[in-house]
């Protein structure tokens, strides 16, 4: 149940001060002494631990119009930067709303880096991360309950913040417990250097975390997942392949034995999805006690419109008429699908959560669709199809419709570690085989009333389109292409890729972002990634 992270009830200066790119590399200001708090009430860790948390998901403790950086609170937040970063910038989901950056995000074009959406996200890094060390050196000098394993999660919290440095901008301030009260700025830390740090974080705690622990908080799976996923994509960010590694770990989440696939694939998309035995960790969203503009409430009402659609039928009471779809995504089902009268008939569970709608042409009194099956227009709503994946309704029961969403996010997920697992058996991994990672791959596709498949069928194309079947949508999709050297060059074109309609060809250098301006105002010893 959703007992746990009860986000705004806490409201400590811990969390409440600035630790972002301004200060980056210095200690967060701290108004409250944490240790006279905790020395009268160990208690009161559980609150803060619960806000460092809320850190992905929120904007700031005092509701959706709070915010614990300077940057605009509906826009800013953690996971609002996930999915815009990960899932607009690749082939599956564009937004139609093209505000001050957000077009080039969605065309995969003209990036710079004075884009306010590249500043949110790394702002939102070194808001976290600073919070954390603050937070560990706190525990070293207070004695509260299961202090092991509070401070274990806070580092899990602190790594996950530098993995998405690492995948995002590729370098940064590598600032930790150590540089509390440093205020030079601190040197820049090389993709590699950042790897090796949060490889060992993880490899510290990953013994230390327990195999079950309250839900919303990290867990032994929620560490070995992110190791997996820091080693299956290693050589991309070190140049050197760590595919036995990234088995070992998968196989280890696997073979735990705590987690299982939801019987119903919409269950982890529904707000009742604390109930999924599959999510290995989540972001919490509430409607009541943890609203924002950015966790899953931009995913739900952003794909919903009054235009086409009922909001209420998905547990919305509006919809902002921004995200849709393209064939990129929808096409890839049943075999290919080339209509909309094709994705209606396809089987698959998964093809059938877009919204095509329908309506009466007023000329022929004929059925007619109300969205388009091509996008040649992405600011027009009607071209695409909504993706109705997220839903602020429960599965297995009545919901009356919120503002914000209740719907938590499955930033990890079982069904992944299977589809790694067999992405690792096709490059060879020790410790994996073809006739395995079928059997986990068909646990994926019959669940969602897919066809099966054979150990041949694995190959480069079919797992990459699989990983878009099945978590398209959840802040995958970016790495997963540069993974398989399909983001950049002309390899694979996308609708809108490169900012034309048919897509085109771009440069290498889209593997990574730019670092912002005001970053490297911040700090001099930061440097632009090239090409920017």
């Amino acid at each position: 149940m959703k007992n746990y992270l009860n986000y705004v009830l806490i409201t400590l200066a811990l969390l409440t001060t600035l630790g972002c790119t301004d200060d980056l590399n210095t200690k967060p200001i701290v108004e409250l002494s944490l240790e006279e708090l905790l020395e009268q009430d160990p208690r009161a860790i559980e609150g803060v631990l619960s806000r460092l948390y809320g850190s992905f998901a929120l904007s700031g403790p005092d509701g959706p119009g709070s915010s614990d950086i300077p940057d605009d609170p509906g826009e800013s937040p953690f996971l609002r930067g996930i999915i815009n970063l990960q899932d607009f910038t690749a082939d599956a989901m564009k937004n139609r709303w093209g505000d001050n950056g957000l077009d080039q995000l969605t065309t995969t074009s003209d990036w710079t880096s004075d884009n306010k959406f590249f500043r949110y996200l790394y702002n939102r890094i070194y808001y976290t991360i600073p919070q954390a060390n603050n937070l560990i050196n706190v525990l070293s000098a207070v004695d509260v309950e299961n202090e092991e394993v509070v401070s274990s999660e806070i580092r899990f919290i602190r790594a996950l913040a530098y993995y998405y440095l690492i995948d995002s901008f590729g370098k940064g301030a590598l600032v930790t417990e150590a540089d509390f009260g440093v205020t030079t700025p601190l040197p820049e830390a090389s993709r590699q250097e950042l790897f090796n740090y949060v490889e060992s974080e993880l490899l510290a705690i990953e013994p230390l975390l327990p195999s079950s622990n309250s839900y919303g908080r990290a867990n032994k799976a929620a560490a070995q997942m992110l190791l997996s996923k820091l080693y299956l994509n290693a050589e991309v960010y070190t140049n050197s392949p760590r595919y036995d590694d990234a088995a070992t770990y998968v196989n280890r989440i696997i073979n735990g034995g705590e987690f299982s696939l939801a019987d119903d694939f919409r269950l982890n998309f529904s707000s009742d999805n604390d109930d999924s035995p599959e999510i290995i960790f989540p972001l919490i969203a509430d409607a009541s006690i943890s609203q924002s503009f950015g966790n899953t409430t931009y995913i739900v009402n952003g794909s919903l419109s009054t235009e086409t659609m009922n909001p209420n039928d998905f547990g919305a009471t509006q919809g902002w008429t921004g995200h849709r779809s393209s064939k990129a995504w929808y096409g890839l089902f049943c075999g290919g699908i080339n209509n909309s009268d094709e994705l209606r008939n396809c089987n698959d569970v998964r093809s059938q959560l877009f919204w095509i709608g329908e309506g009466i042409d007023p000329i022929t009194n004929l059925p007619v669709d109300l969205h388009n099956f091509e996008m040649a227009d992405y600011r027009s709503w009607e071209d695409g199809y909504p993706s109705i994946k997220f839903r602020n309704s429960n599965l297995n029961a009545n919901t009356s419709p919120t503002d914000f969403s209740s719907t938590d996010f499955p930033l990890f997920r079982l069904a992944d570690a299977y589809l790694m697992y067999a992405e690792l058996a096709w490059r060879g991994a020790a410790g994996t085989d073809l006739n395995t990672a079928s059997q986990y791959v068909n646990l994926v596709r019959e669940r969602s009333n897919a066809s099966t498949i054979t150990a041949s069928d694995i190959d480069e194309q079919f797992i990459l389109d699989e990983r878009a079947r099945e978590l398209n949508l959840e802040g995958h999709r970016r790495t997963d292409l540069i993974r398989f050297n399909k983001f950049t060059g002309g390899s694979y074109i996308w609708p809108w890729k490169g900012g034309t309609a048919s897509g085109t060809s771009i440069s290498t250098n889209y593997r990574l972002f730019p670092i912002p301006t005001n970053a490297i105002q911040a700090n001099p010893n930061l440097t632009q990634n090239p090409g920017y």
